[in-house]
């Protein structure tokens, strides 16, 4: 131990603490004054057994039934999303004039929000069960419905973001971008909370996509890996807070792996076909089929070299 260097904790310290005192809008300092992350994870955990009751569930707790299981959840959801939400809405004074809840206090408008968010949870098990349904008709892989529930990751990202999305219509701040980041950390699967999504909702493999907060999904849409929906340029940073800057997607739509489709105004009509790596920034009809054609491959076979023309506009894994 004589040998071990010797560090000057308490000057660091009192550097760090007069460093603090700068304000440059990096420093929180009220420990209890913002959103706690792992409490909001813990909370999206919970609402997924919920909506998914007999699969995602905490294997050391025994419940005599059902009824007894999702009260236990529902309170215990109720209770920290409360504390949650609350510490929200004091990071966000001008929320609470909003939604019909003019002049509430944060108290009032936090037991509204979740008053309607546990409503709207019937909803979100309606739309999941049909996202479960695409997911099995769309995938020959797929050995049972269950096996989508536990191990996809494109149901997995849905179903938070679904969640999350009915806070973010609330006007919940923070909490509905925590919890699809978490998602996001899991399957590599980013999707704002403001994206509008319809029923039978199918992202298959999943890693790398993208979706854009004012993006708006019809129904029977299939995407696949690396696939982006977002904005032409945001350039104009909070000037362009509220302009919708991201697709439309209109009903049975598929877009292959690692195509991007970027613009407001931007949309893909219905039963249209987009294949994979094809960029995106004007409308497209519906019933048409995108591609990148001739595409060339050099292929090295020793002596000599060749050139292959690929003319099949779709590839997937």
């Amino acid at each position: 131990m004589e040998n071990r260097e010797h560090y000057e904790t308490e000057e660091i310290v009192d550097t760090l603490l007069s460093n603090y005192d700068r304000d440059t809008h990096i420093e929180k300092i009220e420990f209890n004054s913002q959103p706690d992350v792992d409490v909001i994870h813990e909370i999206t955990r919970k609402l997924l057994r919920i909506v998914f009751p007999g699969y995602f569930r905490e294997k050391n707790q025994k419940f005599y039934n059902l009824s007894s299981y999702v009260n236990s959840l529902i309170e215990d959801v109720v209770y920290n999303l409360e504390a949650q939400i609350g510490l929200a809405l004091f990071q966000c004074p001008e929320c609470l004039d909003k939604n019909g809840v003019v002049g509430a206090n944060v108290r009032e408008k936090t037991q509204h929000v979740i008053r309607v968010f546990l409503q709207r949870l019937l909803v979100v098990r309606e739309y999941l069960a049909t996202d479960v349904e695409a997911a099995f008709d769309g995938d020959p892989a797929a050995f049972n419905k269950n096996e989508i529930i536990l191990a996809y990751p494109g149901i997995w990202a849905t179903a938070i973001n679904r969640i999350a999305h009915e806070l973010y219509k609330l006007n919940v701040p923070l909490i509905p971008r925590i919890m699809t980041e978490y998602a996001h950390s899991k399957t590599g699967i980013d999707i704002h909370p403001g994206t509008t999504i319809g029923k039978y909702f199918f992202i298959d493999h999943g890693t790398g996509v993208v979706i854009g907060e004012t993006a708006v999904i019809g129904e029977h849409v299939k995407i696949y890996q690396g696939v982006t929906l977002g904005a032409l340029s945001t350039r104009a940073g909070q000037k362009l807070k509220g302009i919708k800057r991201h697709p439309t997607i209109e009903d049975y739509v598929t877009i292959y792996a690692g195509a991007s489709i970027l613009g407001g105004e931007t949309v893909i009509g219905k039963n249209a076909v987009i294949g994979s790596n094809a960029f995106i920034t004007t409308s497209i009809a519906p019933d048409a089929k995108v591609s990148i054609k001739n595409q060339e491959l050099d292929i090295k076979t020793g002596k000599k070299t060749e050139v292959a023309e690929n003319d099949s506009w779709f590839y997937i894994i």
